[in-house]
């Protein structure tokens, strides 16, 4: 017969402990969401945006924020030079990667809009910290968060340019073409909120009219 010592097994307030750790809202419970979540960022490289990537294929969203970032670490010490104080470029960053998070949800849905749910419910500190990010880079209400927006603005005319995509499948609201006036009309609103964007804007712009990819 087998001995069972009953101070190995544990007792309801034991058993209590263990369920709120390794339950849904448990350590284990947030670490299953934080899991999720990583898996589902990864699907950003399926979704497809309207400009280039290459000569032959689209950009996918994980591309064109892996840029974002990339453009901004390159230009942060000219957005300081700017702005003349030094500004978060962690921020910057994180609003680079996390901005166009929501474009999973578009897919998911059919439609965008709203505060992001998704944000809401992982666990805190991040959903917390996602959620405070998106609304600030939406509302633009500091500097980092204006100079990421004057980034994601600009990041697309430079791939129709470099990719030699140009802009012929695009129109105005009138539906005439897009020429160099209305790509202005689109563009300089985000791009002025920094002297370098505008300059890059304007190099991008007139080197896409030179190569006969925007009508002036």
């Amino acid at each position: 017969m087998v001995r069972q010592e009953s101070h190995n097994l544990p007792d309801a307030g034991t058993l209590t402990a263990m369920s709120e750790m390794y339950g849904p809202h448990g350590a284990a419970g947030d670490r299953r969401r934080l899991f999720d979540f990583i898996a589902l960022t990864a699907r950003l490289r399926d979704i497809e945006r309207a400009n280039n990537a290459t000569p032959e294929r689209k950009e996918s969203v994980a591309e064109h924020s892996w840029h974002l970032a990339m453009v901004s670490w390159i230009l942060h010490g000219e957005f300081d030079r700017e702005a003349g104080q030094r500004l978060d470029l962690t921020k910057m960053l994180k609003l680079c990667l996390m901005h166009d998070l929501v474009e999973m949800d578009a897919v998911e849905r059919g439609a965008g809009g709203g505060e992001p749910a998704r944000f809401a419910s992982l666990p805190a500190p991040l959903g917390t910290e996602l959620l405070a990010l998106w609304r600030e880079y939406e509302e633009g209400r500091t500097p980092e968060a204006c100079l990421v927006r004057g980034v994601d603005r600009l990041n697309p005319t430079l791939m129709r340019c470099l990719t030699g995509q140009g802009w012929g499948d695009m129109a105005t609201d009138s539906h005439a073409p897009v020429d160099a006036e209305a790509l202005d009309g689109l563009h300089l609103p985000r791009v002025a909120v920094s002297e370098t964007l505008c300059a890059l804007y304007e190099e991008i712009r007139n080197a896409s009219v030179e190569g006969g990819l925007l009508p002036p």
